[in-house]
């Protein structure tokens, strides 16, 4: 078989329904594989087998169709065998289309019948090449996998890298290159080694990908062919390249032009960032492009805004930039940000012209997506892209044409639930006062008649068969059952409609049963001239009254579990006040009052002491604290200073604010929070689930066992007459039984059986178990909100109190993730020229041009030291990355004698310093000895994972500065509060071990996993979620920044210290707080919700199996039943007890860390830092699948008891030599250090 491509002209198409004439046709033929015609192109490509149709015999057929068809040049096609993943076998079809969309692809195979992987691919060779076309799949999202039997490996020797962000940065690039199997890049080596298939990418290649991302690369062995090629040919290329970041920019150099005002924007989803230095690489380098204008990058919800002028460059081009520079880029679309509307209340219309002028008008401003106006209503929408356009700009246009304009309050979706649940209580409030007018009264008369005359045939009869008690009673009665129950009755018949059975149902039936018996009756007996019967005429009223009641109480109830929610709605500031600064000044010159809803972004607002901060933004001017305890549960004020950022409806309590507003509408920080409480409360648990199954069978069950009652007593009746008739009603009504007077049997059993019947519909109430689970979780989720603990929903609040394993991030989670100067050694202590001041002073000026995360810390330090902004000045800056910098400074003596009254002896002459900062390998590649002392010192706080940096001044090392990301004050009780559950703790970093294992040690972290990718982290918790007993749940807590495909793959995600920005889309819960201690009160609020929740579904469970029994008469035997009317006043307590009991939750408050630093946590503090295990990566993570008996003796009880055991032997022991351990430590304080057990597995 030969298979052939080719290309063939057609001309003389007029539409698409000619393309599809001419494939239609054409595929039928026989021999014929393929055909894609193109209209614009007027192009058809045909693949065909030339040994059974000629290539002449297609162009007649396409002739005949009356169209006119040549050959073109013949394509030079190869084929491609390869293997893709990210396609499923449904989406095989979908596939196809998307990669034959490629240009240059000529036809895409899957040879092999439920195979998704192995891919054929024929493509033109004139037109793309193959490494192209595997980065065009690849850039649709299929992963083109490398053969593992082509797979070739190379080392390379890698510069510049400073820290482990750019060892993940590396190897997210390149692993996401096509045909790259593995990459394992050492910070410590400055070197990668690259597994990958070489058939499909060459070193050449990733050697370029990797001086994009500014480091220089060069191969270290001669192993490598493509080594061979590249460099023997080219004999003058050094080792290293040299590329610095002139090659980047050079890359995306654009010619220039003059931009227009007529500016887009578009929105970026940017994977691949982690940390503040990757925002600023990106918006630095976009910002350099001709036709880019502006650009926003937010670092935690990976996004990035850019406006640019399409003249000259597309959002394609843009990716593709980003892509450059290391990241994965794609586009959103532009409607999905940063788009608002407004309704307004319009005046002086008349007419359908004016609607017409109004949305022309309004519709030709800058930034206006649409507008709509309603003449009947006089009211308007218009949407708006809010970073063009404000509201206010909108009411002023309206203004100017002749339409003022004043804005409509809209309420929010909260707001309007809140309306319609007031209404509704109001209405069943209603409904009870209806009911009691005529159920107190028939419950008085009833007692009255029972009192009074104790013989029912005593009873003032109205004619035979009727007495006064019936009458009053079916007067009483029928009104209730027309008016009160006409709610019920028309829910029950909607529901009956759509096959299904609620509540309504129950009650329908209950009181339409006793009013239809009690009718019938006494009708009976009127016509055949019996006494008056008894009858149910009290059931309507009295059931009516006792469900109105009960649904009444229950909304009042309800209410009250959506109170931290009405909360955070009264946050919402109404107004704030606008100012225009002067120019030149910086005063204010005007003032003015303004809805909150028609503040705009960049608006200067001022905040007066007490008042409340209208939106989210960014402190201009001005000090002061602000309560934030309604939004992050914080209950100490927060101090705020220039720069600080502030959260709209928050509190301002002393000093008067100036801000700019960062975040409008429903951007802002409250906006996000009540749009996540509003979905928690209104989301379901899984245990609903099961509630929410048993209530659909319950009706039905409930009617089916009232009909059985209804038999069975029947049957009892007439075959145990004798043995029931004293429980009749008839019976109690303590009848003189005349002669003549006796009911008949049948009135004896009827009675009996109907009231039974009657009373089992009355008791059976689904509306315990269906509000068991929501109640709970809405005041859960509510009462978490109230202190910074936002739920993202009933499952997770649920799942996390299963949760067996935690696993903690280092870099923000753990740590403060900032470094800090931690301790400060002057070499020359005796000199009293080098004092700490001057080196401070020198040190802080040289770091003031520097970007590294290090410098910043000294820079930092060396501010607050000397209390200032500016130091001296400094020139013929330095730096090299992975060594440190070299500079000149000088003016430094006003510094340096400021606040120092006695420096008569100090010259006040300038002088310049020749500055080094830097490791070791800095200080001796310019030639200064780094001293044992020097080393010892340096060498210590590299034991415990700090950094430490040299200063050296005019060849002569003075100093040295230990740096360090300190743990959160409260991580140790965290961690000892956590393991107290019986919780597993893991620490999973991208640090190296050294590190790693000092900061496990001052939490008392046991089980350690170092130089662990991002990428790595989401297989890591992936195996573990694998190894899991089942039911048990693995969490990750993070900071929601580079850890977001680990938080999202955990089966409980926690992100810690989101601060204003609680949109982290991967996590379930959002700590607010940056305070470890929440990750334990979240777990302990699910616990004890999911508690409340049992509780509240076992009671409703038992109320139903030990009532119904009793109302059906089970209980008869030894004198207990029920009534109907008792039945349905049970009914009625068991949903308000259901909801008051979740209410209950709202004495939740979070627990006290310090309530944990106890004799325990002594003694546990004493062994914190013994046996700790730190691994190298997640290769050697065991993997137990979950059926293993091992998986099942995890977490079993059987190894709770064994572990139980062993930690009370070892608590003894710790007991014992608690006193002896201590005054050791107090002896010796190296000793600890001595005794520590580091076990490194490779």
């Amino acid at each position: 078989m030969e298979e052939i491509t080719q290309e063939i002209l057609i001309d003389d198409m007029t539409n698409e329904n000619c393309v599809r004439t001419i494939e239609n046709t054409v595929i039928k033929l026989n021999g014929i594989q393929s055909i894609k015609v193109s209209f614009e192109d007027k192009l058809g490509t045909i693949v065909y087998n030339s040994n059974i149709i000629d290539i002449n015999k297609i162009l007649k057929y396409i002739k005949d169709l009356g169209f006119n068809a040549e050959l073109k040049q013949s394509i030079k096609n190869d084929k491609l065998d390869v293997e893709l993943g990210g396609i499923s076998d449904e989406n095989i079809p979908i596939a196809i289309e998307r990669i034959s969309s490629i240009k240059g692809i000529l036809n895409v195979i899957f040879p092999l019948k439920n195979d998704s992987i192995h891919v054929e691919i024929i493509y033109d060779k004139n037109q793309i090449d193959p490494y192209t076309l595997y980065q065009k799949i690849q850039s649709i999202g299929y992963k083109v996998n490398p053969k593992l039997e082509n797979i070739s490996q190379a080392y390379l020797r890698i510069q510049g890298m400073h820290c482990n962000s750019c060892v993940m940065n590396i190897t997210q690039t390149i692993e996401d290159l096509p045909g790259v199997h593995h990459i394992k890049v050492s910070f410590d080596d400055q070197s990668a080694n690259v597994l990958y298939d070489s058939n499909i990418i060459k070193v050449s290649n990733i050697i370029k990908e990797i001086e994009k991302l500014d480091f220089q690369v060069a191969i270290s062995t001669t192993n490598d062919e493509d080594k061979s090629k590249d460099y023997i040919n080219n004999p003058g290329t050094p080792i290293l390249s040299g590329k610095t970041t002139h090659h980047l920019n050079s890359k995306m150099k654009i010619s220039s032009t003059n931009i227009n005002d007529d500016a887009e924007t578009c929105f970026v989803s940017i994977t691949g960032m982690t940390c503040a230095s990757c925002v600023d690489s990106i918006q630095r380098n976009l910002s350099k492009v001709e036709g880019i204008q502006s650009v926003c990058v937010a670092l935690l919800s990976h996004k990035a805004e850019i406006k640019y002028n399409p003249e000259y460059i597309i959002p394609s081009q843009i990716v593709y930039l980003i892509n450059e520079l290391g990241f994965r880029a794609e586009i959103l679309d532009t409607m999905e940000h940063g788009v608002d509307f407004i309704d307004l209340h319009i005046e002086n219309m008349t007419c359908s012209s004016c609607v017409r002028k109004i949305e022309t008008s309004i519709g030709k401003l800058p930034g206006i997506y649409s507008a709509e106006v309603a003449l009947l209503t006089n009211r308007g929408r218009f949407k708006y892209d809010s970073s063009k356009i404000g509201p206010r700009d909108i009411i002023h246009e309206l203004d100017s044409i002749g339409f003022p304009a004043v804005l409509v309050n809209e309420d929010s979706k909260a707001v309007n639930l809140a309306k319609i649940h007031r209404r509704e209580t109001r209405r069943w409030r209603n409904s009870f006062l209806l009911a009691a007018i005529f159920g107190i009264p028939a419950m008085i008369i009833m007692m009255i008649f029972m009192l009074k005359w104790k013989d029912h045939q005593q009873a003032p009869q109205v004619i035979r068969g009727l007495s006064l008690e019936n009458l009053i009673m079916f007067l009483l009665s029928t009104p209730v059952q027309m008016i009160s129950g006409r709610y019920f009755y028309i829910q029950a018949f909607k529901a009956l409609k759509h096959h299904s059975a609620n509540m309504d149902v129950l009650i329908v039936m209950a009181t339409t049963t006793a009013y239809v018996y009690s009718c019938f009756v006494v009708l009976f007996n009127i016509m055949k001239g019996l006494p008056s019967p008894i009858t149910f005429f009290d059931v309507p009223p009295m059931l009516m009254m006792f469900v109105s009641l009960g649904r009444w109480l229950e909304h009042i109830a309800k209410g009250k579990t959506s109170d931290a929610l009405t909360k955070l709605l009264s946050l919402q500031p109404p107004q704030g006040i606008l100012v225009r600064l002067d120019e030149d000044t910086g005063t204010i010159i005007e003032e003015k009052i303004i809805l909150a809803k028609l503040i705009q972004r960049n608006d200067i607002l001022k905040v007066l002491p007490g008042g409340t901060i209208p939106t989210d933004g960014r402190i201009i001017q001005g000090t002061s604290t602000c309560d934030e305890s309604l939004i992050t549960g914080e209950a100490m004020p927060v101090e705020k200073t220039m720069g600080s950022q502030v959260v709209g409806g928050t509190k301002n309590l002393n000093g008067m604010l100036l801000i700019r507003a960062t975040h409008v509408g429903h951007e802002t920080a409250l906006k996000q929070i009540i749009k996540l409480v509003e979905g928690a409360q209104t989301s379901k648990a899984p245990i609903q689930a099961l509630a929410d199954k048993i209530a659909g069978y319950f009706v039905p069950i409930i009617v089916a066992f009232s009909g059985i009652t209804l038999i069975v007593w029947i049957i009892i009746g007439y075959t145990h007459f004798n043995q029931i008739e004293k429980y009749s009603m008839y019976h109690h009504s303590m009848m003189g039984h005349h002669e003549g007077t006796e009911p008949s049997q049948m009135e004896v059993v009827l009675e009996l059986a109907f009231r039974f019947a009657i009373t089992v519909l009355s008791i059976a109430c689904p509306c315990a178990l269906g509000l068991a689970t929501p109640t709970a979780v809405m005041v859960g989720t509510g009462v978490g909100a109230s202190q910074g603990i936002l739920v993202k929903g009933g499952e997770p609040l649920e799942t996390a109190q299963k949760i067996r394993t935690i696993v903690f991030d280092k870099t923000g989670t753990i740590t403060q993730g900032k470094p800090t100067v931690v301790d400060i050694r002057l070499f020359l202590p005796n000199d009293t020229y080098w004092t700490l001041k001057r080196m401070l002073a020198i040190a802080g000026t040289a770091e003031s041009g520097s970007e590294h995360p290090l410098g910043k810390a000294i820079r930092t330090y060396c501010k607050d030291f000397f209390d200032c902004e500016q130091f001296g000045h400094c020139e013929d800056f330095n730096a090299i990355w992975g060594y440190g910098l070299s500079v000149k400074v000088n003016g430094l003596e006003n510094l340096i004698n400021k606040n120092n009254e006695f420096n008569n002896n100090v010259s006040l002459n300038d002088k310049e310093y020749f500055v080094l900062i830097g490791n070791r390998e800095w200080m001796e590649r310019n030639n200064m000895h780094v001293t044992n002392e020097i080393d010892s010192a340096m060498s210590k706080h590299e034991h415990d994972g700090n950094t430490a940096v040299l200063v050296a001044v005019d060849n002569i090392i003075i100093s040295m500065i230990a740096i360090a990301d300190p743990i959160k004050p409260t991580a140790p009780l965290t961690i000892f509060a956590l393991q107290s559950m019986g919780l597993d703790i893991l620490l999973v970093t991208g640090d190296n071990i050294k590190t790693a294992r000092a900061v496990a040690a001052q939490v008392g972290i046991k089980n350690v996993y170092a130089e662990v990718l991002p990428t790595q982290k989401e297989r890591f918790i992936a195996t573990l979620k694998e190894n899991s007993r089942k039911g048990d749940k693995v969490a990750m807590v993070g900071d929601g920044v580079n850890d977001s495909p680990a938080l999202a793959r955990a089966d409980i995600g926690i992100a810690v210290g989101t601060g204003a920005d609680v949109a982290v889309e991967a996590a379930n819960i959002v700590l607010i707080r940056d305070a470890l201690e929440d990750v334990l009160a979240a777990i302990l609020l699910s616990k004890k919700t999911v508690r409340r929740i049992r509780f509240n579904f076992l009671f409703a469970i038992i109320y139903n199996l030990i009532g119904i029994p009793i109302a059906a008469g089970a209980l008869l035997p030894i004198g207990i039943s029920l009534t109907p009317w008792m039945a349905s006043a049970a009914m009625a307590l068991s949903s308000v007890s259901v909801v008051m009991s979740s209410l209950l939750l709202k004495r939740y408050h979070k627990p006290d860390i310090n309530m944990y630093n106890n004799h325990e946590f002594n003694l546990w503090s004493i062994n914190k830092s013994k046996n700790i295990n730190v691994h190298r990566g997640i290769d050697d993570l065991e993997r137990t699948p979950n059926g293993s008996f091992i998986s099942s003796l995890r977490g079993s009880r059987l190894a709770q008891i064994l572990s139980g055991a062993v930690s009370a032997v070892k608590q003894q022991a710790s007991h014992s030599l608690y006193g002896k351990q201590k005054s050791t430590l107090l002896l010796n304080a190296n000793s600890l250090d001595d005794e520590m057990e580091l076990h490194v597995i490779p």
